[in-house]
């Protein structure tokens, strides 16, 4: 379905001695660039050095920053003085790819923005035990696709939680999480990004009481090919999912550049899925989007590793509230698939399937009971027919009248010494 519609000074100190004030206003001073350059050199040396149950703080402040910065080092919480009033610009930035790029484990990150990274905002690779609090990741320069990928970027981790976060202007995905297990990503913000909030290749994820707005797609929950683990098992409610029309900036080749603007919630090759008590409403191509991998127009030169599962399976979708969408649908073949079946002034349906199934799974034409998408009653659906070119659409609602088990609750450890 995506190939048819498409081819993200110094002062006071932090932790012991460190601290530094700047403005950003331009220009800068020599005595300003002299001040960060001090607290740069500074900072990076506590975080080589920090151990376990150290804490780095940063207070109030824009600091320019010309590399990117890296911890290593276990059981350390970073602590800015709060999400608007800390601030680490890489707008300059000459060296390291991410703003801050993090290999450690039972690791938190509250309370400060990063901003204008070149590439991604804040990356952290295959860790436990992280919580990222009150985080914003932003490229203030509006949504190009010279931005970073990733704004807020967890990747073959477990127990993960993102939580009071914003995310603005990534070219790929606001905040995502990768190939990880145990994840929730709750009370958050993501607009002007590709993807406003994605979950890929990931097992047992919660992603609740978030807002998606102004992103090209709201919330993605995706399975890609060649990765190191398939994901399934991922709870999406109570989220606000609105007018997610924003034109797809993201960079030629990858995987999100195929997502349609006007999407709001999209699945895409995961199995175990719910979707419930959300507010879902003004996404233009259709509110919540069930695709395969056959839909995207997105293959790697490699090709695609012989176990890859590329059909959603076990999708479950109740208990939402839709309210517009579907009126102005990206591309031509799906604006001509609207205007055929529901007239010029009309929309698609809520819920648009691209159609694509599993059929050496099928009895007697019908998926086994616990692999069937099944969706609310009183919700439109449309299979638009894409194995066959969209030639025989459906808007047959019959199928989709099941009822899947529950799946349980996300818990990890962070959440739990809490509790």
């Amino acid at each position: 379905m995506y190939k048819a519609i498409r081819a993200v000074a110094l002062c006071g100190s932090i932790g012991v001695l460190l601290g530094a004030c700047s403005k950003s206003e331009a220009p800068v001073s020599a005595e300003t660039a002299s001040a960060d350059a001090a607290f740069q050199k500074k900072l990076q040396e506590q975080l080589l050095d920090a151990k376990p149950g150290s804490v780095v703080e940063i207070p109030a402040g824009t600091y320019r920053l010309t590399s990117g910065l890296t911890l290593r080092g276990n059981g350390v919480t970073i602590r800015g003085a709060g999400m608007d009033k800390t601030i680490l610009s890489f707008k300059g930035q000459i060296t390291g790819p991410e703003g801050m790029l993090v290999y450690a484990s039972n690791f938190t990150i509250e309370g400060l923005t990063i901003e204008d990274s070149k590439g991604d905002g804040l990356k952290i690779n295959d860790g436990d035990n992280i919580t990222i609090r009150k985080v914003k990741v932003q490229w203030t320069g509006g949504s190009k696709v010279s931005n970073g990928a990733y704004g807020i970027y967890p990747v073959k981790t477990r127990n993960v939680l993102i939580e009071d976060c914003v995310a603005i202007a990534a070219s790929d995905a606001g905040i995502y999480v990768g190939q990880s297990n145990g994840v929730v990503v709750r009370r958050s913000r993501a607009e002007q990004n590709v993807a406003g909030i994605e979950i890929e290749n990931t097992i047992n994820a919660d992603v609740y009481d978030n807002v998606a707005t102004n992103n090209t797609g709201g919330i993605l929950v995706f399975n890609m090919p060649n990765l190191s683990q398939p994901g399934h098992s991922t709870r999406v409610y109570k989220n606000k999912v609105e007018k997610n029309n924003l034109g797809n900036f993201a960079a030629r080749g990858t995987a999100v550049a195929s997502v349609p603007a006007g999407s709001g919630i999209v699945i895409n090759s995961n199995s175990k899925v719910e979707i419930f008590d959300n507010d879902v409403t003004d996404n233009q191509t259709a509110n919540v989007i069930i695709s395969s991998y056959h839909s995207t127009g997105y293959y790697t030169e490699k090709g695609v590793a012989a176990g890859y599962d590329p059909y959603p399976k076990a999708i479950y979708v109740y208990g939402n509230r839709f309210k517009g969408g579907g009126d102005s649908p990206d591309g031509l073949d799906l604006k001509a698939l609207k205007i055929a079946m529901y007239g010029l002034s009309g929309h698609l349906p809520d819920v648009l399937w691209d159609g694509y199934v599993d059929t050496k799974l099928m009895v007697k034409g019908v998926l086994p009971a616990d692999q069937r998408i099944c969706i609310q009653d009183g919700v439109d659906v449309l299979n638009a027919d894409g194995p066959n070119k969209y030639k025989n659409p459906s808007k047959d609602t019959a199928p989709y009248r099941c009822e899947l088990a529950k799946l349980p609750p996300v818990t990890i450890t962070q959440l739990a010494a809490q509790s």
